[in-house]
C-alpha cells in the first residue's frame, strides 16, 4: 500500500531534477500526477516512461491562464487535485546590486514569486471544495540566510517563504495546509537540458560533498521525500511550516572547520590552547 494512494497531485518543473525525481515518487507511492513544464518532449517521455498514473501539461507557471488550465486539466482528468507542488523556477543572475539587470530580476520574480502565488491562487478553490488539501512551496536556504551572489533568487525565495506562511494562516482554517521546503545544496541540471543537464547534475554531486556537515552533496530524492511528507496524511497537522532539508549546511561552518580556524586564531595570537571544560567521552567510559 502506498502513502498516497487514492490521491491526485501537480507538480510544476517536473521534468526534471527535483520535479522529476518528485514526480517518480509519488507515481512509486500510489498517485496520479500531473507533470507541468515548459520542456514538453521531456514532459512527455517522462509521462511514456511512468504510465497511465501520469499526464503532461505543458504549462508557464509565470502566465495566469496557463496556470489555471493546469489545475482545471488536473481536476477534470482525475476528479481532485489533494496536492500542488509549486517547484518551477530558474537561475539567479549572479552579481551585485549595481549590475542587477531589471529584465532579468523581473523574470526570476515571476518564476519564483509570482508562480507560486498564481498555484496557490487558482489551487485553494478546488481545495475548499474538497474541504482538504496540501500545497507544497519550494523556497532554499538562500532565501534564510542573505546569498549577495545571487541576490534576486535568495530574494525571490526568501518571499517564497513568507508568502507560503501567510497562506498557510488562511487556508488552514479550511483544512488546507501550505508548506514551504528549503532545499540546501542539490545535485540538479537546473539551468541546462539533454546531456548538458547530465554532467551539471554529476559535478555538483562531487563539487558539493563537503559544503555541509553531512559528507554527500543533497540530492533530488532528499526533496522528494520531503514532499512526499507533506502530501502525505502523515503531515495533517503541518502547516505553515518551511522544511529545511539541506545536510546541516544552514547551521554554519562544520566542526572540523571550526576547530581548525580556531587553533589558528589561537596561534596568530600566541593565545594557548584553553583547557577542556568537559571530559572527553572516552574519559567518562573509562571511569
Amino acid at each position: 500500500m502506498g502513502r498516497l494512494d487514492g490521491k491526485t497531485a501537480a507538480i510544476t518543473g517536473g521534468s526534471q531534477g527535483i520535479g522529476l525525481a518528485t514526480v517518480e515518487l509519488f507515481v512509486a507511492e500510489g498517485a496520479k500526477v500531473v507533470i507541468a513544464d515548459l520542456l514538453a518532449p521531456e514532459g512527455e517521455a517522462l509521462r511514456e516512461r511512468l504510465g497511465p498514473a501520469c499526464v503532461f501539461c505543458k504549462t508557464d507557471v509565470t502566465d495566469e491562464d496557463q496556470v489555471k488550465s493546469l489545475i482545471e486539466f488536473a481536476v477534470m482528468r482525475f476528479g481532485r487535485i489533494d496536492c500542488l507542488f509549486n517547484n518551477a523556477g530558474m537561475l539567479g543572475q549572479i552579481g551585485g546590486i549595481e549590475s542587477m539587470l531589471v529584465d532579468r530580476f523581473d523574470r526570476v520574480m515571476a518564476s519564483h514569486v509570482r508562480s507560486v502565488m498564481l498555484g496557490m491562487k487558482h489551487v485553494a478553490p478546488h481545495m475548499k471544495k474538497q474541504g482538504f488539501g496540501s500545497i507544497i512551496n519550494t523556497g532554499s536556504i538562500s532565501g534564510i540566510q542573505a546569498v549577495s551572489a545571487y541576490m534576486d533568487y535568495s530574494a525571490a525565495k526568501a518571499a517564497v517563504i513568507h508568502l507560503t506562511k501567510c497562506a498557510a494562516m488562511e487556508l488552514g482554517e479550511f483544512s488546507i495546509r501550505v508548506n514551504s521546503i528549503s532545499p540546501g545544496q542539490i545535485a540538479t541540471g537546473m539551468g541546462k537540458t539533454g546531456p548538458e543537464a547530465i554532467q551539471k547534475a554529476a559535478f555538483l554531486r562531487e563539487f558539493n560533498k563537503t559544503r555541509q556537515p553531512i559528507p554527500r552533496s543533497g540530492l533530488p530524492e532528499d526533496i522528494a521525500f520531503a514532499a512526499l511528507y507533506l502530501a502525505s496524511d502523515e503531515s495533517s497537522f503541518v502547516n505553515g511550516h518551511n522544511l529545511v532539508v539541506d545536510g546541516g549546511m544552514i547551521g554554519g561552518r562544520g566542526w572540523t572547520e571550526r576547530q581548525r580556524m580556531s587553533a589558528e586564531f589561537q596561534n596568530a595570537l600566541n593565545y594557548p590552547t584553553p583547557p577542556k571544560l568537559f571530559p572527553s567521552t572516552s574519559s567518562i567510559i573509562s571511569e
